[in-house]
């Protein structure tokens, strides 16, 4: 088992599986390991405590730095959230993106793929995004509208490939918009009952939603 960096809270140790990981998938993209450290702290403490309650001591102390460690990276925390939110977020859309591109030019298969793509990052990142989820409000105006931004074009992928499954006679959606914010519903809600401990892998619940999104959207006769 991993050993607990100093001044680890135990509440948080359940989460250190996704910490390991986001130190993996932020590596090359934050500018230095401290930032990065800090970053995954955040994350930890935002959902143990919720944002507010947290203080920047709190998340230096975790990252092994000096209560005003933080401040020599980030100009506070809100900004500190915002590169959590905005980094996780664009990392979900590039992910999508690219799930979508490798896929066969069959609008079945491109859902799919965008379905699997989503629900497996939600599981795999499951405290981050729960994270990014409750605390979007906390943001202020310019960071929220660029973290929204990226959403909507999470939104427009899986709109624009049911447009094109409606034109094709492929799908059966009355309102496309409406069975869009649907699917994407039922994909945000992974990241909160998702349990590494379960006895399903971030993959196969992906491919489970997946086949649910189908069904949602076949022809019924």
């Amino acid at each position: 088992m991993a050993r607990r960096p100093a001044g680890t809270p135990h509440r948080w140790a359940s989460n250190e599986r996704e910490a390991r990981e986001l130190e993996a998938a932020w590596a090359g993209v934050v500018e230095t390991e401290t930032a990065r450290r800090l970053m995954v702290a955040g994350v930890l403490a935002f959902a143990a405590k919720g944002y507010h309650a947290t203080t920047t001591r709190d998340i230096a102390e975790h990252a092994g730095l000096s209560p005003g460690g933080l401040y020599v990276h980030f100009r506070s925390k809100e900004e500190l959230l915002y590169r959590i939110a905005v980094l996780g977020t664009r990392q979900t859309l590039e992910r999508v993106r690219e799930a979508v591109a490798e896929a066969p030019d069959d609008p079945e298969a491109r859902l799919g793929a965008a379905i699997l793509a989503l629900v497996e990052r939600g599981a795999r990142y499951h405290t981050t995004s729960r994270v990014i989820e409750d605390e979007l409000r906390s943001l202020d105006g310019a960071h929220r509208a660029e973290v929204a931004g990226l959403r909507r074009e999470i939104e427009h992928t899986v709109r624009a490939i049911l447009e094109d499954g409606v034109r094709r006679g492929v799908f059966e959606v009355a309102d496309v918009p409406v069975t869009a914010l649907a699917a994407l519903s039922l994909v945000v809600d992974v990241a909160r009952w998702y349990r590494v401990s379960g006895r399903r892998s971030p993959a196969e619940v992906g491919a489970l939603y997946a086949e649910l999104v189908g069904r949602m959207v076949r022809p019924t006769s």
